[in-house]
């Protein structure tokens, strides 16, 4: 089980992932808000998509994000650092996404 720091930094990873995507692409994802709820560890995050870019990172619960991620930490870390795919870990019911079709492709992108 990973840990809530390796946590917080899988989530700033994905930060500067998205950061450093295409200009185009970043803008396709705007004004979001993005919760991750993370089941073994019983923490939730939250943050903010905001032209693309992912910023506010904090441990908190946001019930009203637009979009909703729940997975455990292994596999956010996991996810981040390029061993699981995004697609095989939603198809697997490893990562639950709760979100519009849109703004879940365009994470998908991202990620």
């Amino acid at each position: 089980m990973a840990t809530v720091d390796e946590c917080r930094q899988a989530l700033e990873r994905l930060a500067e992932q998205m950061s450093g995507t295409d200009g185009a692409q970043r803008g396709q994802l705007i004004d979001r808000t993005l919760a991750c709820r993370l089941t073994d560890l019983d923490v939730d995050f939250r943050g903010r998509l905001a032209n693309g870019t992912l910023t506010d990172i904090e441990e908190a619960a946001d019930p009203k994000a637009k979009i909703k991620l729940t997975t455990t930490s292994d596999d956010l870390v996991a996810l981040m650092g390029g061993q699981l795919s995004f697609a095989s870990a939603w198809a697997s019911g490893r990562l639950k996404v709760d979100a519009s079709v849109f703004d879940l492709l365009k994470l998908r992108a991202l990620i």
